[in-house]
């Protein structure tokens, strides 16, 4: 991955993290997007030295998303990959958080990608990639967490259709679905759920993990790694592939 330059939004914390860990170690040079700056920060101290940016930008505003790429505009991109997302429920009424995950996870990936998307054409190597990060949840239901099965299930629908329209420019375009991921937004999911089932954390979680084989949750570097090996791809395109230490299994 040498001279390679990725994008990847919500880079601050958790599987974007990891992710840009794991690619920066291949000497890749990485650009990390998010709205916290510090966070950012904190990931780029962790990265080897190299090429690599921190961009402060909310994905949720096609504005900003068009600002970000023109500040980066001289700089080529071999992959964008879209990682950044919130989680929780929603629930219909006055304080609904419907526009905020819907906003965030799968608006926010469709500007934060076309913004970006020029420079990736411009790219003269190959192969070049695009990765969204989905959700186990795109192709489960859980009670009250409509919009964020809504908007993890829209970025199969967009990673297809972008799969078709880029093919004849080289660019491959996938998607991830994790399960439970052991970072901070599946913590605090867990003890919202947890909370409405009158447990504790450490009992929903003992619950949550009889329903999967391995008994564990994955680890973000688990994740990065298949990242890792997507990004190695030149004939893989329009995929979803799960990784959840099999709590889904699907043909």
């Amino acid at each position: 991955m040498k001279d390679k330059r990725y994008i990847i939004s919500g880079a601050g914390s958790g599987i974007g993290r990891a992710i840009a860990i794991r690619l920066a170690s291949e000497g890749a040079g990485i650009i990390l997007a998010g709205r916290s700056e510090a966070k950012l920060e904190e990931t780029l101290k962790m990265l080897p030295k190299g090429n690599h940016l921190v961009i402060s930008t909310d994905i949720r505003l096609k504005k900003n998303c068009t600002e970000a790429s023109e500040i980066l505009s001289g700089c080529h991109l071999d992959g964008i990959i879209a990682n950044a997302g919130v989680g929780g429920e929603n629930h219909f009424g006055e304080e609904d958080r419907w526009n905020e995950i819907v906003d965030t996870n799968l608006s926010g990936t469709y500007y934060f990608v076309n913004s970006f998307l020029p420079q990736l054409k411009e790219s003269k190597g190959g192969p070049k990639h695009i990765l969204l990060t989905s959700s186990l949840l795109a192709k489960l239901g859980v009670k009250n967490y409509t919009a964020y099965c809504a908007s993890k299930a829209g970025l199969l629908g967009l990673m297809r259709s972008w799969a078709m329209e880029l093919a004849g420019e080289n660019i491959m375009v996938n998607a991830i679905c994790p399960g439970w991921v052991n970072t901070n937004m599946a913590k605090e999911g867990m003890q919202g759920i947890a909370k409405g089932m009158g447990m504790s954390l450490d009992e929903f979680h003992r619950v949550a993990m009889q329903s999967v084989p391995l008994g564990r949750m994955a680890e973000p570097e688990e994740i990065a790694e298949l990242v890792n090996y997507l990004l190695m791809q030149k004939a893989m395109t329009g995929q979803v592939l799960d990784i959840n230490c099999g709590n889904l299994m699907s043909s």
